[in-house]
């Protein structure tokens, strides 16, 4: 297992090195660059001042020559400067990262928590009235847009129960304290969470009816197992692996992808961050951002491996390894 995990780190370490070029050539790709969005903020900067700025930050160099220049400087630690909120890099990251994280991981966490055992229950009961009802809801879901859910939550909420605050951060209002943190990160919560499980409820309730039908559960039943225990202690596990696949994708979609939720709800976290970068040709903040995201999926298909191994017994990296 040593062996594997050096191996996919040595892999993941090149893959992130790949997409660090892809990614600063496609940004440097796009149409104008910081200094033409100087120019159209400050109409009296003379072609001569736009000439002396781009020998400045290097724009006059070629695609390869700028990377190969951010790319020693990364590897010293120093990922540059954003020019959108005027501070290092990852000055301007860290605070979105770990709204991003808090945000993340609670609705995940919640997704889960309700959909395995959704799913569970579903498949142990196929086409029945309880199977219908969750597949229904699951649907339901499922068919919501991001921003509707989260415009619903408000209207509910905030606008005629007045529970809760329509959006920002406790920070940023310039509240304290455990609860008035949870407050705000309710709303966003609840949304990430009721989007995430119809998915994982039909993935889970999917897999556990193929897995049902195995041979060796069939063989469990008729060794007079009670049915919590084959389902439990027989079926769950192999019926996991493909699950996990999805939940590791999720990881990556969940850290950069839930701009929609962000923006409704005026969250400032990394999806909103992101682009907001792009948008502003900050080119620093932009490719960090995105190999962290890179980044953050390489790590969660590296657990989804992991998993496996100790989800079934049978699938052995040792082997593979030598």
């Amino acid at each position: 297992m040593i062996v594997f995990l050096i191996r996919r780190s040595v892999q993941s370490l090149i893959v992130l090195l790949v997409m660090s070029f892809v990614i600063y050539g496609l940004i440097g790709l796009m149409p104008g660059d910081p200094v033409d969005l100087m120019i159209s903020a400050d109409p009296d900067i003379t072609s001569q001042d736009a000439a002396r700025l781009r020998t400045l930050y290097g724009l006059d160099q070629p695609l390869w020559s700028r990377y190969v220049h951010w790319f020693g400087s990364a590897l010293s630690g120093d990922f540059g400067y954003s020019r959108l909120y005027a501070q290092p890099v990852w000055d301007a990251i860290i605070p979105a990262l770990s709204n991003t994280l808090i945000l993340l991981i609670s609705s995940l966490a919640l997704a889960l928590a309700i959909a395995l055992p959704a799913g569970v229950f579903a498949a142990t009961r196929p086409y029945s009235l309880s199977d219908y009802g969750i597949n229904l809801a699951a649907f339901a879901g499922i068919s919501m847009p991001p921003f509707w859910l989260g415009i619903l939550l408000i209207l509910l909420f905030s606008v005629v129960l007045g529970w809760l605050p329509a959006g920002g951060t406790a920070a940023a209002s310039g509240s304290e304290g455990f609860w008035n943190h949870v407050k705000f990160l309710t709303l966003p919560i609840a949304s990430l969470t009721i989007a995430g499980i119809g998915g994982h409820t039909r993935y889970m309730r999917a897999s556990m009816i193929e897995t049902l039908r195995q041979d060796y559960i069939r063989t469990a039943r008729a060794k007079g197992l009670s049915e919590p225990r084959v389902v439990l202690r027989h079926a769950l596990r192999n019926a996991m692996i493909p699950v996990v696949t999805v939940i590791a994708l999720d990881l990556g979609v969940l850290f950069s992808g839930a701009l929609i939720t962000e923006t409704v709800f005026a969250y400032p976290g990394m999806g909103k961050l992101i682009y907001d970068a792009i948008m502003g040709n900050d080119y620093n903040l932009a490719l960090v951002t995105l190999l962290l995201a890179t980044a953050l999926t390489l790590i969660g298909n590296l657990l989804a491996d992991v998993a496996y191994a100790a989800l079934d017994p049978r699938i052995s990296y040792t082997k593979d390894a030598g």
